[in-house]
């Protein structure tokens, strides 16, 4: 099941949401299929837990849910506004419309990872950005339900269908990126940007976690020069978060005001393990 968890959730979810909205069923069983998606993330991360202290409460549970409740609504009324949107925004044919809804997923899928992973590459390059970012990277465990961020939609002509399951689909992505799964995906971590890549991207020693920005797909990391895999190194329960701010805001109102507060508390950064230092040398 570590071998089938990955891409059994993906291309189970994803597949049974392109089935439903092909055959002309409601664009409101996506957010119903999510709920499970999240209750099965839940089950594998209790049967075959990465780290088991990771599955214990570190006072973010509610924190987490506010967070996943008003960033899926904004989504929602975001894919909601599209129609609206094209009645005010000049119609340009730039959607291949005629083409199966799978391919055109796919190409979605395509266009909005360069465009996020180009974005997350730039929120750790920029000091306005990192501000807004460094709220994601305060988590201090990794599991499922604190990777569901919001992530723009961008209006090219594109369908209300194929935008909800774009949604759809970076919703799973996201849940396997930040799972607390054990699970191995061999050669498939050429492809896609699963949690035993992204894991690596939480790093809280300075500069060592800016690798593995993708969010689908981890080639654009090897085009970026970002790709690491460190199969031999098992994180630590306390490898995670933002090393020179161990201090940063928990709940979620003081998160939401942080990016827009004066912060003139200095930190020495944490030092790197020895066992990482020997991996990331080897």
């Amino acid at each position: 099941m570590r071998h089938l968890y990955a891409p059994a959730l993906f291309f189970g979810f994803i597949g049974l949401a392109l089935y439903l909205v092909g055959e002309g069923v409601s664009l409101l069983c996506l957010p119903a299929l999510l709920p499970l998606a999240i209750l099965l993330a839940f089950l594998a991360e209790r049967f075959w837990p990465y780290r088991a202290g990771w599955n214990e409460s570190h006072g973010d549970g509610a924190r987490d849910l506010a967070h996943a409740l008003v960033n899926e609504t904004l989504n929602a009324l975001g894919i909601a506004a599209i129609p609206l949107l094209a009645l005010w925004l000049p119609h340009v044919e730039l959607w291949p419309t005629d083409w199966p809804l799978a391919l055109q997923l796919l190409v979605a899928l395509l266009i909005a990872d360069l465009g996020i992973t180009l974005v997350h590459y730039a929120s750790h390059r920029s000091a306005l950005l990192w501000r807004l970012h460094a709220v994601h990277h305060s988590v201090t465990r990794m599991y499922g339900f604190n990777g569901l961020m919001k992530h723009p939609l961008h209006q090219m002509g594109i369908s209300v269908e194929v935008a909800a399951l774009l949604a759809f689909a970076i919703a799973i992505q996201l849940l396997l990126q930040h799972s607390n799964v054990d699970m191995r995906i061999g050669a498939l971590r050429h492809v896609f940007a699963w949690a035993p890549l992204h894991r690596l991207h939480h790093l809280k020693y300075g500069t060592t976690g800016d690798v593995n920005f993708a969010l689908f797909f981890s080639f654009w990391d090897r085009l970026l020069g970002t790709a690491l895999y460190l199969p031999d190194y098992e994180l630590a329960e306390d490898d995670l978060g933002i090393g020179d701010r161990p201090d940063y805001p928990v709940a979620y109102l003081e998160q939401i005001a942080e990016p827009f507060r004066r912060s003139d508390a200095a930190h020495p950064p944490a030092p790197l393990p020895a066992e990482l230092r020997r991996a990331l040398v080897d």
